[in-house]
């Protein structure tokens, strides 16, 4: 019976405001629980008309009532919104907001990763008498409604690598990407290819993906979240978060919680307020294009009226992305600015081909690159002058021009010229040789040459071989001294028990030997200035960017005084250092994150150095060298701020390895999250001290998410070698020597030196 339906459809609506609000539904949710129960219990006395009457007037109380609910909805309300079995997901989506569409890539639990949907879809759009299709692949994390097979949207790193597949299979088709974000997080482990691994590698083909990319968010849990995120067009459900953390684990270490316990309910709403996850937010700092409207109290499945609107806005934001670097005739491109008013014109009926050519599709990129580049600009402090960033950009063009001249103009000729010389020179050597070689054999055997050399080569096969100079130098031969070498103290190797290491004397250790047993090869922690000086040859009037300074961008209470501590405590203001330097005969950039300042994390400053670092390298033709002497990620307390540097740094990264550059990265201590998961890991040459860690999160962190307790060593070195993640552990004592080795033999067409 109709009646039946609504008051269960009622009843529904009522056990979502009580999951959402709780107790702090008050007075309109008490009023909303005792209408619907007097109701039900005189239903029996009325007739069906004023059953009917009533239930209307009881549907327009409930909507009244849900509206004034709406309106005092705070960020942790909007969590519990976002996260529940009632909320729209997306295969809701391609149910009602495409015509057709057929899944790909396995289908349900038997799909390689059930948390990652990707499906071949179409609008059918009419235009004038003829009917047209337009395909899109759909990409998105799949929640379900209470599937347990799809991890609650949490995807494993096959899951990226199948959306990063599908990608490049509409880069070659020619059609536009739509993703969808229904993620809390992903799924934290180091499985090959490994959570950061892959979710890097999706980032860096995103940033020249030669189609549109139309992204919706609905929940967006950092780094998982950027694995489909990096779009030319983002638009943001107007009830969804997008954060660099979950509300709950903000609040978790901020109260300094161990793990299994759990935060107080009130810290988490506070977090959830200050971490400013909301649409609004979003769309003020600019890290979302529009917001999309949802009903009062969020998106069902019900909600058709919704599913319209997301249509429209979807086909909108495609035409506006294709239009921008197509070209649009006059009327269309006047109809475009009137349909931002929804009311005043119809979306649908603006029609307008996705598929790009060459030169749209290189346009495509290139305002992809500068959508990014222009973000956080107000989340950061420049103190640099006018007049000195005004210079630097004079010296950036003069550095790009020069470069121009001398290694594309002109270097041009002289590498054909050389060329030439290498071919002559090749075939007189051969003529040379078949001549002379019997010549040479003669004179050596009436001279008796020819037995002293052999002579001479005999004894080098068999005298004893002489010992090698030792790895450990001298302690004069060392630039910097870790303050640790002067205390008076023994130390003791952690695997004395296993491999019989002897204890060490601090100065010995900490001096000669460079922080290594000579027993075992252990490797003890090391300031990062041991490196700069050792291996880099640091000198600060070659730093530069160091005005650039992390402030507090969200008013984050309390974390103002900790920044300044911070700052205090290392003599920096950022835990970024960027500086150019020589290396024997080989000049380079290097950008080095520092343990020593708030672990390392990566915030807006961080990643405006490393994109200009990037940027100094690509016009000087310098390698790009990023040393990492610890990082634990994204910086919490920016919130998005900091989670948008992933995709930022990235594209910068990927702009100079598309220039010719050679980008190196070496991990030290413990390195973990955003970082490793976007313009680190993102690198083709990866390298790590041997007492290094490297994994998308730490071992407590995988415990809490996942319940499974990492075996001894999971993200170590040689395990991140194992697995594919870096290309070679080093000693500490060989860094400075691999490294110019690497320097001088991998990648880089367009490197100065070569």
């Amino acid at each position: 019976m109709d009646i039946d339906k609504r008051l269960r459809e009622l009843a529904a609506r009522l056990a979502y405001v009580n999951d959402v609000f709780g107790p702090k539904g008050g007075a309109n949710h008490r009023l909303m629980n005792s209408r619907l129960g007097e109701f039900l219990d005189r239903r029996s006395a009325m007739d069906p008309d004023e059953q009917l009457r009533r239930l209307i007037q009881l549907e327009d109380l409930f909507a009244f009532l849900e509206k004034k609910l709406a309106a005092e909805l705070t960020p942790m309300d909007l969590v519990r919104i976002v996260r529940h079995p009632q909320r729209v997901c997306l295969k809701d989506i391609l149910e009602n907001v495409y015509d057709n569409y057929t899944e790909i890539g396995g289908k349900d639990e038997f799909s390689i990763d059930p948390s990652m949907l990707i499906a071949r879809a179409y609008f059918t759009r009419r235009v004038g008498e003829r009917v047209v299709n337009q395909s899109v692949m759909v990409i998105g994390q799949e929640k379900g409604h209470g599937e347990e097979f799809r991890n609650g949207g949490s995807v494993k790193p096959w899951g990226n690598a199948k959306a990063l597949h599908y990608m490049r299979v509409a880069e070659t088709e020619n059609i536009p990407v739509h993703s969808f974000v229904f993620t809390p997080g992903a799924y934290p482990i180091e499985d090959y290819p490994g959570a950061a691994q892959q979710i890097a590698r999706n980032l860096y083909e995103m940033a020249a993906l030669k189609v549109p990319v139309i992204c919706v968010v609905s929940e967006g849990g950092s780094g998982g979240a950027e694995a489909v995120a990096l779009a030319d067009k983002r638009l943001m459900l107007s009830h969804g978060y997008y954060s660099v953390i979950s509300p709950e684990g903000a609040a978790a270490i901020e109260a300094g919680l161990r793990l299994g316990q759990k935060a107080p309910p009130a810290l988490a709403d506070k977090c959830a307020r200050l971490l400013k996850i909301t649409a609004a937010d979003n769309l003020r700092f600019g890290y979302v294009d529009r917001i999309v409207p949802e009903p009062a109290l969020g998106a069902r499945v019900q909600d058709y009226d919704f599913f319209k609107l997301l249509r429209g806005e979807l086909i909108m934001a495609t035409n506006e992305v294709v239009g921008a670097v197509k070209g649009m005739k006059l009327f269309r491109a006047l109809a475009m600015r009137r349909g931002a008013n929804r009311e005043a014109f119809e979306v649908e009926n603006i029609f307008m081909r996705w598929t790009l050519n060459a030169k749209a599709r290189e346009r495509l990129v290139l305002r992809r690159r500068r959508k990014y580049r222009a973000m956080s600009r107000k989340a950061r402090l420049d103190g640099r002058s006018v007049l000195r960033r005004a210079w630097m950009a004079v010296q950036g063009a003069v550095w790009g021009i020069n470069s121009f001249f001398r290694h594309d103009l002109l270097g041009k000729h002289r590498r054909r010229m050389q060329r030439v010389m290498e071919e002559i020179g090749a075939e007189a050597h051969l003529v040379r040789e078949r001549v002379g070689r019997p010549v040479r054999s003669f004179l050596d055997r009436v001279s008796g040459r020819e037995r002293l050399a052999s002579d001479e080569a005999r004894q080098r096969l068999t005298r004893l071989s002489r010992p090698e100079e030792g790895l450990c130098r001298p302690e004069g031969e060392w630039a910097y001294l870790s303050p640790k070498s002067r205390e008076d103290r023994t130390v003791t190797c952690p695997n004395a028990e296993t491999h019989g290491c002897r204890d060490l004397w601090a100065p010995d250790l900490y001096g000669e030997f460079a922080g290594v047993c000579d027993c075992c090869g252990h490797h003890f922690p090391m300031e990062y200035e041991w490196y700069l000086h050792n291996v880099f040859n640091y000198s600060p009037s070659r730093e530069f960017n160091s005005e650039i300074e992390s402030v507090n961008p969200l008013s984050y209470e309390g974390f103002g005084l900790k920044l300044e501590q911070a700052k205090k405590n290392s003599g920096r203001k950022s835990a970024c250092v960027t500086f150019e330097t020589e290396m024997q005969d080989v000049k380079a950039v290097v950008a080095v994150l520092t343990a020593t300042f708030r672990g390392g994390t990566v915030g807006a400053a961080e990643g405006e150095k490393f994109i200009l670092a990037a940027e100094r390298a690509m016009s000087k033709r310098f390698p790009l060298i990023a040393y990492v002497h610890g990082t634990a990620g994204i910086r919490i307390h920016e919130g998005t701020h900091g989670v948008i540097q992933m995709p930022r740094c990235v594209m910068a990264v990927r702009r100079y390895i598309d220039a010719g550059g050679l980008y190196l990265v070496l991990y030290d201590t413990n390195s973990y999250a955003g970082p490793v998961a976007s313009f680190l890991g993102c690198s083709p040459y990866q390298f790590a001290v041997r007492s290094s860690n490297i994994g998308f999160a730490g071992p407590g962190v995988i415990l809490e998410t996942t319940g499974l307790e990492t075996p001894p060593h999971y993200q170590g070195a040689y395990q991140a070698l194992a697995r594919g993640h870096i290309h070679g552990v080093w000693d500490r004592r060989e860094i400075g020597r691999n490294l110019y080795q690497a320097l001088m033999t991998m990648g880089g067409r367009n490197l100065y030196y070569r």
